[in-house]
């Protein structure tokens, strides 16, 4: 069996909404995620995260930091772990958004908004979890929540 892959993906939560691709490939295909994608030989995670979100989005990021890391099962062969997937919280710190390399679209949606689509597993989770901190990622110039506002 073949050793799993590194990926990884980027949580960016910006003025109340996170930045999701809807996946143009496998896996997950067609399903919305945090944009994100393999780790390329000698690239650090971080270096990764700020390349893919990039490529899918056109973001530029102002911190990385590393969340979870989730082993995703195959989709064509029952049981083997295909992909060790590490997980991101990430500050927006601008750029020209639109979808790219292999992102069907791109945009950025609310909590309930992401609640009525189809995600990738454990995205809803994740972005819970991150909205609902007392100190979000961004703390301050991120959230309305979070500038008092």
């Amino acid at each position: 069996m073949p050793a799993p892959v590194r990926a990884v993906s980027a949580a960016i939560f910006h003025e109340g909404r996170f930045l999701l691709v809807r996946r143009g490939r496998a896996p997950a295909l067609g399903l919305y995620a945090f944009p994100g994608g393999r780790v390329e030989a000698g690239e650090t995670l971080a270096e990764a995260v700020r390349r893919e979100v990039i490529e899918e989005t056109g973001a530029l990021l102002s911190s990385v930091e590393h969340l979870v890391d989730l082993e995703l099962v195959s989709e064509q062969e029952e049981g083997r772990v295909e992909f060790i997937l590490s997980v991101h919280a990430a500050c927006f710190a601008g750029g020209d958004i639109a979808a790219g390399d292999d992102a069907a679209a791109v945009a950025w949606l609310t909590l309930d908004e992401m609640a009525r689509l189809p995600l990738a597993g454990s995205v809803l989770e994740i972005a819970r979890r991150i909205a609902g901190e007392r100190e979000a990622p961004c703390a301050g110039h991120d959230s309305p929540r979070q500038a008092g506002r």
